[in-house]
């Protein structure tokens, strides 16, 4: 199948073409993607091969006023030309919830609209009216896709931001869920409701929180600590917003707490979930001693070999695990058992350490009590 994508080096375009070239070979598909550089002939062209037309392309910010007619309603009825003189291919017109507004670029956003209906009316090719609110991603243009992209670039660099009135409401839907909808339209399969068709899910959200989620999104990266993912429209912005980072500042640097035994550093602290450290014992050296009242863990030796051992505080019985990078397991550390991990090995031992929370100094459920030495399979 022959896909045609006009706008296909903008926002959703870039990310459109990206996704078709990962779907399995057997699909087929041949991208045409044409933009404003291209020529008239490499429009025409990919008009006479199209099987499937996104219509992406359009235009929201111009310098020039009449540029919304040009640009979204006169292009729109001169591709639709192309097509229907060539194969009559079913066309997906990604639009704008402005379309409703009387204003230039909701007027032209219509027109549009109107166009492919026609369109499909006269041909009897299925055609796809989506009209999108505030859609935010990678790889979208701060200052002209939307607020979303200007925040995280500007919050991303440090630079201010500009709330005018932080009870705003916005209308939000993120770029992946866009593709899942326009993969499902291609497959004869679109989310219709009545005329028009949908893309879930919407996030509902004000402009002010927004803007603070953003930029709380920076001290997080300083201080090693991923945003509540259980939370979608979290979840989706943040990973905009580490699309926006400069590439000299992807990564931070935790800090090791170093003593003859080894080391210990915090490495990720995950709020409600805990946190993930990586703990270095040196040859022949036990760590631990103590267990806690209410927090769990959960240890992974990565590489080395050494020995767990368990006990109640109230008991002589010792259980133990051997563990060995060479075979990882995960071994739980329960509550209310004293516990040690010794480094039974020549060389470093590492151990990736999970807690279900992240260490309080004031609170730290921590008691110390050795665990005895013998053992008990």
């Amino acid at each position: 199948m022959n896909i045609l994508i006009t706008g296909a080096r903008g926002f959703m375009g870039k990310n459109l073409c990206e996704a078709l070239k990962t779907l399995p070979e057997e699909k087929g598909y041949r991208l045409y993607p044409i933009d404003v550089q291209d020529s008239e002939d490499a429009l025409a062209e990919a008009c006479r091969e199209a099987d499937f037309v996104f219509h992406l392309a359009g235009v929201n910010r111009p310098t020039d006023p009449s540029e919304f007619q040009t640009g979204n309603a006169d292009f729109t009825v001169k591709l639709l030309s192309m097509l229907e003189n060539a194969k009559k291919p079913p066309v997906l017109l990604s639009g704008s919830i402005q379309a409703a507004l009387d204003n230039p670029y909701g007027k032209s956003k219509l027109a549009a609209e109107e166009a492919v209906a026609d369109y499909g009316r006269r041909t009897g090719a299925e055609t796809y009216l989506y009209r999108l609110p505030n859609a935010f991603g990678k790889w979208s243009r701060p200052n002209y896709n939307s607020a979303v992209a200007t925040f995280c670039h500007n919050v991303a660099r440090g630079l201010p931001i500009t709330v005018n009135d932080p009870s705003v409401k916005l209308r939000l839907v993120y770029i992946d869920d866009i593709l899942a909808e326009f993969l499902s339209a291609l497959e004869g399969k679109p989310n219709r409701v009545g005329d028009f068709c949908e893309v879930q899910p919407v996030h509902e959200t004000l402009l002010g929180h927004m803007a603070d989620l953003i930029q709380s999104f920076a001290g997080m990266r300083d201080s090693l600590t991923v945003p509540d993912q259980s939370d979608p429209l979290t979840r989706k912005l943040y990973a905009t917003y580490l699309s926006f980072l400069p590439p000299e500042d992807f990564s931070r640097t935790p800090v090791t707490h170093s003593d003859y035994r080894g080391s210990f550093t915090e490495l990720i602290h995950m709020g409600g979930h805990g946190q993930v450290s990586l703990n270095i014992s040196k040859p022949h050296i036990t760590k631990g001693e103590h267990w806690h009242h209410t927090k769990h863990e959960k240890f992974i030796v990565i590489q080395g070999e050494g020995v767990i051992r368990f006990r109640k505080p109230f008991d002589t019985t010792v259980i133990s695990y051997k563990v060995s990078g060479d075979v990882p397991t995960v071994v739980d550390i329960p509550t209310g058992y004293t516990h040690n991990i010794e480094n039974t090995g020549d060389t470093d031992m590492l151990t990736l350490m999970w807690a279900n929370e992240v260490f309080d100094p004031a609170h730290p459920d921590t008691m110390r009590l050795p665990v005895a030495k013998e053992e008990h399979q």
